[in-house]
């Protein structure tokens, strides 16, 4: 932490490395603003190792970037979130109101950063979760946990504005990359999915007077094995909010469960329907299998269904050569081009 105020502080050009070795950290925050009129160089080649003791975490992350302008962390190091000592005190399936275990990387009130060539294994909660920021460029990295390990989202974004995600391999318990309320312009770009959820919009609807999710491109990804592939998820009861201008295009299914998923009854017994409305939603050339025979589920919200919502391209078989059929619920689709499953 010296190194980062000497780093930080420094007003010009600097790097601060951390050479090969494991480092064993509880919480610590890399914070700005700081002097430096060049993104600061976070060069990692050892191992960061977190403490197993779960009441070293007073906050949502273990390690933070907090209130930065110009940050670069690479250097194919590790950051070992050593989840697998507090997983077992995870009650979030059976407990709605649970805390979350922190971050491995949070990343919050940041601005233009790059996380590249990095290895994030076993995170006691998400592995990254991006929030409050701004051009945030995440790019070549390995995130891997358990597939059974509870809550290990790859990343999670919300209320943040133009970012982007390539060339990536998620391996984890939960959705590779989860897109929160409040998330704008986000690019995904020649990931590589599974074990884990797939690539999931939402949940959203869950907290009142939630910010509207605008602008995200799901492209040239490849998702394997995995319970569900693009998936929207909205709560029933929730309050107005919209989920908008959306493009999934050129993504591969191998083996999974729900390929295109729309569900806005998620997560609850309520009988009053969701108020986040979903519009302008593109699949375009969407292929692969699924051991599923519902190769499209799109149930929309009774209140305000589903508008624009167009598949193009589609071509999901279902393993042994059977038919895969498609669902559908207040919503009006537009088709073009092969539709295997046929529409509704």
């Amino acid at each position: 932490m010296k190194a980062w105020a000497a780093a930080c502080n420094f007003n010009g050009n600097a790097r601060l490395l951390i050479p090969p070795g494991v480092y064993k950290l509880s919480e610590t925050i890399f914070q700005g603003p700081c002097k430096s009129p060049t993104p600061i160089t976070i060069f990692l080649q050892g191992t960061l190792q977190a403490v197993s003791d779960i009441s070293a975490y007073p906050d949502k992350g273990w390690l933070s970037l907090d209130t930065i302008n110009g940050v670069i962390l690479t250097g194919g190091g590790t950051i070992d979130g050593q989840g697998q000592a507090v997983w077992p005190y995870n009650d979030c399936k059976t407990n709605p109101d649970c805390l979350h275990l922190p971050a491995s990387l949070y990343i919050t009130k940041t601005r233009n950063a790059k996380i590249k060539s990095i290895n994030f294994i076993n995170s006691m909660g998400f592995h990254m979760h991006i929030t409050q920021s701004y051009l945030i460029r995440l790019h070549s990295l390995t995130i891997t946990a358990a597939e059974n390990s509870p809550n290990t989202d790859g990343m999670h974004i919300s209320k943040s504005n133009t970012v982007k995600v390539s060339r990536t391999h998620i391996r984890t318990g939960d959705d590779c990359v989860s897109i929160g309320q409040g998330s704008t312009n986000v690019t995904i770009n020649q990931i590589t999915c599974g074990p884990g959820h797939g690539i999931s919009v939402g949940s959203l609807g869950k907290l009142p007077n939630e910010m509207d999710v605008l602008g995200l491109i799901v492209k040239n990804s490849t998702l394997i094995g995995t319970t569900n592939g693009i998936r929207i998820k909205t709560y029933p009861a929730s309050g107005p909010s919209r989920a908008a201008g959306m493009l999934f295009k050129n993504i591969i299914m191998q083996n999974v469960k729900n390929p295109i998923i729309i569900d806005q009854n998620y997560g609850s017994d309520s009988t009053k329907p969701s108020l986040v409305k979903i519009s302008d939603v593109i699949y375009d050339n969407i292929r692969g299998t699924t051991i599923s025979p519902v190769a499209v589920n799109i149930v929309c919200s009774s209140k305000v269904p589903c508008q624009n919502v167009h598949l193009q391209n589609i071509n999901l078989q279902l393993n042994g050569n059977q038919k895969t059929t498609s669902t559908c619920a207040n919503v009006k689709l537009g088709y073009t081009g092969l539709q295997f499953p046929p529409p509704c």
